[in-house]
């Protein structure tokens, strides 16, 4: 909360990702990054790739967006938030950072769609009404082809339906399609998580999701629609030069299509907890003593889909903001650097760095020996 509003698009990302890593790194566990802050070369902290936990425990997937809408944040603008998807090792896919073609689409069974009082045949026609086919769309079909076919299936007029798109000179053409179909379009600026995720819910704003964005939020938007029944498609967009780094996460089909069962292969649970004030979430409170945080939660196998209200003690978070946190942290990061050089030894070095700036933020009379 202390970057809402700072025009400060990297420090809101470096204050998001160093206490998510720092409280990762608590758990009894053997977590590996799969979606992360980027790739190894590219991301000090959070890359894909990297170990989080103990190392003893359950082995998981775990991808990540520690602050998905730093502009938001920056400028203080809605929908910026934290998230996190965590499931069986080798159920996520590790999507490269690269962009990828995305339509997405809920699963839209209203809530309480069915009345005992009904007799079987209201009960029948309104379960073919509300239940859409499996992997209802392909992105092959083209924009027009989808959205009759989107239409059909939810019994509504063209003029009906409700796009959500990125507002980019890339979709050019999609919006001229839609245009032309009387489509309605809501357009977002940033926030492919949020746009994907607002075709979902008891009322959801948009019956389509239909855009080209990133790889890795792509997995994550997929997480959290798996857990609702949702549907989405998406195919990676790679140059020569991206295709290489594709091959080092496993990706040799580069015109692949993934479904949803592509994306996520089993159980998974999906967080995310709001900066600013949103379509998902409210955004983080500073009551002085205190932050009050809230937290969109859904577990797939426990049919859990729940919204959090809970408050947090600030005295660690503020202290991370102080002068004398950034010249501790730099001390700590140097001598790491000198008794963790080799790539291996990343994960072990970053450990010790949590370790060394966990103990002195809980007590700063203990200077650790760096």
């Amino acid at each position: 909360s202390k970057f809402i509003g700072k025009k400060d698009k990297i420090g809101a990302d470096k204050g998001a990702v160093d206490p998510m890593r720092r409280e990762l790194n608590k758990i009894n566990m053997e977590g590996t990054i799969v979606i992360g802050e980027g790739e190894m070369d590219e991301a000090p902290m959070l890359y894909i790739g990297e170990r989080l936990g103990t190392l003893n425990g359950p082995k998981f997937d775990i991808a990540v967006d520690p602050l998905e809408g730093t502009k938001f944040t920056a400028n203080n603008q809605p929908n910026a938030f934290s998230v996190i998807a965590v499931a069986k090792k080798g159920d996520l896919l590790s999507a490269p950072d690269t962009y990828m073609e995305k339509i997405a689409i809920g699963s839209d069974l209203p809530k309480n769609l069915l009345d005992i009082e009904n007799n079987i045949k209201v009960q029948i026609n309104k379960l073919n009404i509300a239940n859409l086919p499996k992997n209802l769309l392909d992105i092959d079909n083209g924009v027009e082809k989808n959205i009759r076919i989107l239409a059909e299936a939810k019994k509504k007029k063209i003029s009906e339906i409700n796009a959500c798109v990125m507002k980019r000179p890339r979709h050019d053409e999609i919006v001229d399609v839609m245009n032309k179909l009387g489509v309605t379009i809501n357009f977002i600026t940033d926030g492919d998580i949020a746009g994907v995720l607002s075709v979902i819910g008891e009322k959801p704003k948009n019956d389509i999701y239909y855009s080209t964005g990133g790889g890795p939020e792509g997995v994550l938007a997929a997480s959290a629609l798996s857990c609702f029944g949702g549907q989405i498609q998406g195919r990676l967009v790679l140059n020569e030069e991206e295709k290489i780094r594709a091959k080092k996460l496993g990706i040799s089909d580069f015109k692949k299509k993934y479904n949803i069962e592509d994306m996520v292969k089993g159980d998974v649970i999906f967080c995310a907890t709001g900066v600013t004030d949103g379509d998902l979430t409210k955004g983080v409170k500073d009551l002085g003593n205190e932050f009050e945080v809230t937290t969109f939660a859904l577990h797939k196998s426990k049919k859990i889909n729940n919204t959090y209200y809970y408050k947090i003690k600030s005295i660690l978070y503020m202290d991370c903001w102080s002068p004398e946190y950034w010249r501790m942290n730099h001390r700590v990061t140097a001598t790491a650097a000198k008794l963790f050089p080799y790539p291996e030894q990343q994960s072990t070095r970053n450990r010790w760095e949590e370790q060394c700036l966990d103990k002195w933020l809980h007590d700063p009379t203990q200077t650790p020996d760096v």
